[in-house]
């Protein structure tokens, strides 16, 4: 009985307890798995509510809020390419400097993790246009596309970027790709049109425009960029008919009425002008440009006709919005001009100097301020307006010819040293005459600097020895240089 008993208490057999802990281990194994299934499938409901959760404070317009959901939604899934993209997005709204390169590096990440996808690619691409780094945002439109080359939107975003970056054929070609995918893009035939007018090819620019209006009617740019073209190619009736229609889509601008006036003015029919401006100051009686535009078509009647009647209605139309606290220097250059023409001259000093200290300061109040400033015997306040106005303007024939006029005040204010250090702009600046090297000359020698006159005056004989001016110079360097002869006391037997 003893060994029976020692046998039934020894426990089960080796088999049966592998069995047993096999199940055990089975049964571990399976209560594992159940938890990392059930964690996951937590998981994944949780990342599901945070992107649920950015997308919504998006569209309530608050990106923080968006960044922070789906950044919570990256930690639970680093590899989520739709969480950096959206995140990547989140960042883009909230549009500055810093957010915006946050956002390059979220979509950067995302096209990382699925080279397969384009929306990064696009949305790369965006960023980096809003940014103004075209070459990048070309890259990114192309990347795009070779993965899928069927969106004319992304070839037209690809020669918006192109032509940013100053790349013309790849815009070109991109936009002819827009337009064989989809031919009712008005807005690529749009940009067609201002590529070609970069070129300098106006009459395919200008065919161009015409098909994104036979699509568009309503493409105010596009009539703009016409109204434009037939300027340059003084086509005056046409441009006019795209003016009076941009009047009609856009009434509610002052600017489009006045351009009507104004190029009426142009083509020599004040009364048509007058009439157009009319319009516009019954329509937008409270806004002073309208005053200013039919001002300017009076006094330019007044002074091409010399009519009294003319140059009294502008200074009717203009005195009024010239005399307003916040008047602008244009504005109040047009009332110094109508001022100057009825002879009121000192006024009309004052008016250009009060124009001239206004921002921004319209260049060409300056020639004017000098010329009254000069007719009133205030050389040195010429002076100044001149050689502020050749600190503001590009054009080398313009500022050559003030050059000169600085030079000749110099001269009359007793200031040769000025005088010569002008006339060697206005000769630097272009191809000088002989006339223009003989003042040269004569005013480095009023200067004392004899050597530099007579370097010049050898370059003026070379222009043409005969040149009165020439001469006359030619004669007091010479006298100035001949040696003085010594005087020789007489000798006394």
């Amino acid at each position: 009985m003893a060994q029976c008993s020692r046998k039934m208490g020894a426990g089960p057999p080796p088999t049966s307890m592998k069995k047993i802990l096999a199940a055990l281990l089975i049964l571990a194994g399976l209560g594992l798995a159940g938890l990392v299934a059930r964690r996951t499938v937590e998981n994944d409901r949780d990342y599901q509510r945070l992107i649920r959760q950015g997308d919504e404070a998006l569209s309530r317009g608050q990106p923080y809020g968006a960044i922070e959901a789906f950044s919570a939604a990256i930690d639970l899934k680093p590899g989520s390419m739709l969480a950096y993209l959206k995140r990547g997005e989140a960042h883009r709204r909230g549009d500055t400097p810093e957010m915006l390169r946050l956002a390059v590096v979220d979509l950067r990440r995302a096209a990382e993790l699925d080279p397969s996808a384009t929306r990064p690619m696009e949305e790369l691409g965006d960023v980096d246009f809003q940014r103004g780094r075209y070459l990048n945002a070309v890259e990114s439109y192309q990347a795009y596309l070779q993965l899928d080359d069927s969106s004319a939107l992304v070839s037209y975003k690809l020669a918006l970027a192109a032509r940013g970056a100053g790349d013309l054929p790849t815009a070109v070609a991109a936009l002819q790709e827009a337009v064989r995918l989809n031919p009712s893009f008005a807005q690529a035939h749009y940009v067609m049109g201002l590529c070609l007018k970069d070129r300098g090819q106006l009459r395919d620019a200008q065919k161009s425009f015409e098909k994104a209006l036979a699509i568009n009617a309503a493409l105010i740019p596009a009539r703009e960029e016409m109204a434009e073209l037939h300027r340059l190619q003084a086509q005056t009736r046409e441009e006019i008919e795209q003016l009076e229609a941009l009047a009609a889509l856009d009434p509610s601008h002052a600017e489009r009425l006045i351009a009507v006036g104004l190029a009426y003015s142009r083509t020599g029919n004040p009364e048509l002008a007058v009439t157009a401006l009319g319009r516009a100051v019954e329509k937008f009686h409270d806004y002073p440009g309208v005053y200013a535009a039919l001002g300017e078509v009076w006094l330019e009647t007044a002074e091409d006709r010399g009519d009294k009647a003319a140059l009294r209605k502008a200074l009717e139309a203009v005195e009024p919005v010239a005399s307003q606290s916040g008047a602008s220097s244009e504005i109040l250059g047009l009332y110094g001009r109508a001022l100057a023409l009825n002879g009121q001259n000192d006024e009309a000093e004052r008016v250009f100097k009060l124009a001239s200290e206004r921002l921004p300061t319209d260049p060409a109040i300056l020639p004017q301020l000098a010329s009254v400033a000069e007719r009133l015997g205030h050389l040195d306040d010429a002076r100044q307006a001149l050689q502020k106005y050749a600190a503001l303007v590009d054009d080398d024939h313009d500022q050559a010819a003030h050059a000169v006029q600085i030079a000749e005040l110099s001269l009359q204010l007793n200031d040769p040293a000025s005088a010569a250090t002008w006339y060697e702009k206005s000769a630097a600046l272009g191809e000088p005459d002989a006339n223009l090297l003989a003042r040269l000359a004569d005013a480095q020698l009023k200067a004392g600097r004899v050597d530099a006159a007579r370097h010049t005056l050898a370059r003026a004989m070379v222009k043409d020895a005969k040149n009165p001016s020439v001469r006359a110079v030619a004669l007091r360097i010479q006298h100035v240089t001949e040696p003085v002869p010594e005087k020789v006391e007489p000798q006394h037997q």
